[in-house]
């Protein structure tokens, strides 16, 4: 696939219109929190998917136009831009079909059948294969992509859009990392308008693509062990994204699925906010030093000022039962 080009200003703004009638704007709160900085969260759990991805999918959605959806729409999703697209596709009287993982949380495919979508499990790997061929042969309908579509990205930069209003004076954004479109997103609008604001991604140390490629200098391949942080942990960073993510993100955080889990229960004690395990990953590396010392002699000497995106707050119960009872749901 191309490279996908720099995401204008002007298209995440024109976006934001777009979208009005499907997605929220999301609360920006604080967390109450020790430490040298302060941290806000950006709380797209709070979507009526859930999810950020209903972003995203309304601006493409809206941007194909009757003709290109007048036989629906499909994607390939973990769960999140499954609901996405069927939440659309329901807005708009089309049907919609999803390709998901066989290891997407039932809590997930329970949403998507819920929303009148119908789910095509497959094996991990040939997930995969459909978001880097963009396509599932014998699938009719218009292929919504999950990641690299620009108006999808331009859909999710709308979050960062509405962080800079917020909080003008921001240090780093931190985003979870699962393809980049989340990221990328963001990062396009919030460089844009002020571009000393760092963004960084998010990973989990059970797949994290984006820290290796980083290193490597080049998109990178890794091996991937399945967890409880389903919506983020690909085998790879596609190719069509590297050069966005290359240059629009200050760095990759790498956590650990112990931290994660503190962060998840942090976030249902202190903030009264449940989220996924990808949610879970930007707070959890907002905490750590990487993030946590930036600015610390800023403006009347208040710190590091840090906004993690959380992401979405889809989880299953019993992993969530789990998580808050001071366990680490085991991998697979």
């Amino acid at each position: 696939m191309e490279p996908i080009g720099p995401i204008a200003l002007e298209d995440i703004e024109a976006a934001r219109e777009r979208i009005a009638s499907a997605a929220v704007r999301t609360p920006l709160v604080r967390l109450d929190v020790d430490g040298p900085g302060e941290i806000w969260l950006k709380l797209e759990c709070l979507q009526p998917i859930g999810s950020f991805k209903i972003r995203g999918a309304a601006n493409a959605m809206a941007l194909a136009g009757a003709d290109a959806l007048a036989r629906g729409v499909y994607t390939a999703s973990a769960g999140n831009m499954a609901q996405g697209v069927a939440f659309n596709a329901t807005r708009l009287g089309i049907p919609c079909h999803v390709v998901v993982p066989e290891h997407a949380p039932a809590t997930k495919l329970e949403a998507i059948a819920r929303l009148g979508a119908a789910a095509i499990p497959v094996p991990c790997e040939r997930w995969w294969s459909v978001i880097r061929e963009h396509g599932y042969p014998g699938l009719d309908g218009l292929f919504i992509h999950p990641v690299s579509d620009p108006a999808v990205i331009a859909g999710n930069g709308t979050i960062g859009l509405e962080i800079l209003e917020e909080l003008p004076d921001v240090d780093a954004v931190v985003v979870p990392y699962g393809g980049g479109g989340l990221s990328c997103g963001i990062a396009s609008a919030v460089k844009a308008l002020c571009p000393t604001t760092r963004v960084y991604a998010a990973e989990v140390e059970t797949a994290a693509p984006l820290a290796a490629s980083l290193e490597a200098g080049v998109p990178a391949s890794v091996e991937r062990t399945p967890s409880f942080v389903d919506g983020i942990g690909g085998e790879g960073v596609l190719p069509e994204m590297w050069p966005l993510a290359h240059r629009l993100l200050d760095g990759a955080i790498v956590v650990t699925l112990a931290e994660i889990a503190e962060a998840i229960r942090l976030l249902a004690a202190r903030a009264r906010v449940v989220a996924e395990g990808a949610g879970g990953a930007a707070v959890a590396a907002a905490l750590t030093d990487a993030v946590r010392p930036l600015a610390e002699d800023g403006a009347e000497g208040r710190g590091a000022r840090v906004v993690a995106v959380v992401s979405g707050g889809n989880i299953d119960l019993e992993v969530l039962a789990e998580i808050l009872r001071g366990g680490v749901p085991a991998a697979g």
